[in-house]
């Protein structure tokens, strides 16, 4: 957000009277986790002094491991615009350490600037990402609990008094050009009820930290207009999902490395061997970018959910699309993410397969530019599709060793485990649907 020193901020919370500060880290679900400090002790925060029970924290470590620091990162300070003038709350996002002084090899953040150290060793300066969150805004019941109730009957890009949302979604734009993101757009989605609000690229670290800081905005200023922001991937049958489009490309000495204007499409084969990357290990980092069991109700259910194995430069039903900008814009965009994943996890999986198809200078097939929904069947076919639920998609994961190094063992490790427990608790469930339908007729 910006550049601070340990001087500048004890500086401005002292004048802005910030009363406490959330220390924030995100843990390996993807969950907000915070410690709150007064003041008072802000001076050893900075310090990275300050420590936690990392135990409590799901996936994070053993009873016996769980002293941990968190190290702040100074450059996302930032102040709450939404506490009150008399007790004003700041924020810092901050790596977990062990008590060794090394960084914690379960915390999301400090895996992802791993792999963004490997893409250095290898020349590059950085990866720019640029998400596209969706989400949907429902109104809450009495007791203030969310609902499926929609907010609005809008559609793409439709307005007051169709779009009951666009004062909410207007604050929650306002709220978050007031704590520095540069948003280019905001819209109503497709979907009733569904919105869109997207911000500059950055570097992978930032644009990950800036998805939890935005996550957590627009459910703060929807709970302030009685509606309540999800991100779930399939709230609702028969309508689109959200999802979470990642914008990549690599840079290298300040220019655009996936841009080649000889080329014919203006595609470097530095692109063209990531994107083989990418599709090469889509299958393996399902599981990752799309980590709930609603997740692959959204893959399935067709409103162009990019399924499929492929790259196009000209239509939107492959999980890859080249847009058409080039030159410093030419860009990857991954497009079978949903907005549940952890935004750190999901970057590094993406980065290691797209670095790893450069190393390998693996082939590129070649673009599929027809609607794949609407080939016939024999036709998709011959198209590989990701995995069709997440019991399957685990599977591809473990099968994955690109992806699993990714990872890192203790990541891989919880997060298989937690996600086998989610589809146990999942598959031996009875649904309305069978009840309905098998048990007058058997």
């Amino acid at each position: 957000m910006g550049e601070y020193s340990k001087e500048d901020i004890l500086r401005i919370a002292e004048d802005e009277n910030v009363r406490y500060i959330r220390l924030q880290f995100t843990d390996i679900l993807g969950t907000i986790k915070n410690v709150e400090i007064p003041f008072k002790q802000l001076g050893k925060a900075l310090d990275g002094e300050m420590m936690f029970d990392g135990s409590s924290i799901e996936g994070f470590a053993r009873v016996e491991e769980s002293d941990m620091y968190l190290k702040p990162d100074l450059d996302t300070w930032l102040i709450f615009p939404w506490s009150s003038d008399d007790a004003r709350a700041g924020r810092l996002i901050c790596d977990v350490y062990d008590i060794d002084g090394t960084p914690f090899s379960g915390d999301p953040r400090s895996n992802l600037k791993r792999l963004v150290g490997e893409m250095q060793d290898m020349g590059y300066d950085d990866l720019h990402l640029g998400p596209e969150p969706e989400f949907f805004l429902f109104k809450l019941d009495k007791e203030g609990n969310a609902t499926t109730e929609l907010s609005d009957n809008g559609g793409y890009f439709d307005l007051q008094p169709i779009d009951f949302g666009e004062d909410c979604r207007r604050d929650i734009t306002l709220t978050l050009e007031d704590m520095g993101f540069e948003v280019e757009m905001s819209h109503h989605e497709g979907a009733p009820s569904q919105h869109e609000i997207s911000f500059k690229y950055s570097d992978a670290v930032t644009a990950s930290d800036n998805i939890q800081t935005f996550k957590l905005v627009a459910k703060t200023i929807a709970r302030k207009h009685n509606l309540h922001a999800t991100f779930m991937p399939k709230p609702l049958y028969g309508i689109p999902g959200n999802g979470m489009h990642y914008n990549v490309s690599l840079f290298r000495d300040g220019d655009n490395a996936f841009y080649d204007e000889n080329d014919e499409f203006g595609l470097s084969p530095c692109m063209r061997y990531f994107m083989a990357g990418v599709l090469a290990h889509a299958r393996g980092f399902t599981a990752i970018c799309n980590p709930l069991v609603n997740s692959y109700k959204r893959l399935q259910s067709g409103f162009e959910a990019p399924k499929y194995v492929a790259w196009s430069g000209s239509n939107r039903s492959p999980l890859l699309r080249i847009p058409p900008s080039r030159g410093q814009s030419t860009r990857a965009e991954v497009r079978s993410l949903d907005p549940s994943a952890n935004p750190y996890l999901a970057a590094a999986t993406i980065l290691k397969a797209g670095l790893n198809g450069i190393q390998n200078k693996l082939e590129l097939d070649n673009p599929i530019d027809e609607n794949i929904y609407e080939m016939s069947a024999r036709q998709k076919e011959t198209v590989e599709d990701l995995p069709s639920t997440l019991y399957t998609a685990l599977k591809a994961l473990k099968a994955d060793d690109v992806i699993r190094e990714a990872l890192g063992d203790h990541i891989f490790k919880q997060f298989h485990e937690n996600k086998s427990i989610e589809w146990n608790m999942y598959s031996s469930q009875i649904t309305q649907w069978e009840i309905d339908e098998y048990l007058g007729q058997y």
